[in-house]
């Protein structure tokens, strides 16, 4: 039986995905939310979180064929969670992500202006929660209850997060995309022009905490064409 398994951002924690997958649950999709919570700050922190992802897995005791899904900060490193497992992995959704940089940092794919926004930000070499990144609080979508417990558990991610090239695998297997919010729609298009199945939401990137049975019927559409 193919179980799908979620990974929500680094800059957010379980509670982000935790309505979408009770979703896919009550619809009889087996599903598995991890908890990447990250609390390091040592180097290298890609594979200190990848290592958590296996061990996580292998604590649930699920086995094969599996459908890893990473949303926004996750879904880059999709490719490197998949070759983590000894398990079969039948395919990956980007969920609102960018698409994998293999040996590229997070800051040389934003906008330069972030970055230095971001690193003035660094305290004790730790990123602000992400809800502060912006003017405007992103956690107004989320309806009052979840988005305490949305903000409660964001954590200060490190800076060195961001500074490290991402792990240097490649994925030849099945991927596919759900697109959310505009801001994802390059990588949207792109993920169409690899041939891949793509759906789009009219939405925002936390819909999965908002509109869980929008994004489980958007989801479910890409897993059927993997």
């Amino acid at each position: 039986m193919l179980t799908v398994v979620l990974m929500h951002s680094p800059f957010l924690g379980p509670s982000s995905m935790r309505p979408l997958a009770d979703e896919l649950a009550s619809d009889g999709v087996a599903v598995l939310l991890v908890d990447l919570q990250m609390r390091i700050n040592e180097a290298p922190v890609h594979q200190r979180l990848i290592g958590a992802f296996a061990d996580a897995l292998e604590d649930a005791g699920v086995g094969g064929p599996l459908v890893l899904v990473g949303h926004s900060g996750a879904g880059p490193l999709l490719p490197a969670f998949a070759d983590a497992l000894e398990l079969d992995v039948a395919g990956l959704v980007f969920l609102d992500s960018d698409l994998p940089t293999p040996g590229r940092a997070w800051r040389e794919t934003v906008d330069p202006a972030l970055v230095s926004q971001l690193k003035a930000s660094v305290r004790d070499g730790r990123l602000p929660r992400w809800d502060r990144w912006f003017d405007s609080d992103p956690l107004k979508l989320v309806p009052a209850g979840l988005s305490e417990e949305m903000r409660d558990e964001a954590p200060e991610v490190p800076w060195e997060f961001l500074k490290e090239q991402r792990p240097t695998v490649e994925w030849s297997g099945a991927c596919g995309y759900v697109l959310l919010s505009s801001f994802y729609e390059d990588a949207a298009a792109r993920a169409a022009e690899l041939g891949w199945p793509v759906e789009r939401l009219e939405s925002h990137h936390l819909a999965a905490a908002t509109s869980p049975s929008a994004v489980a019927a958007a989801l479910k559409a890409v897993i059927s064409k993997l």
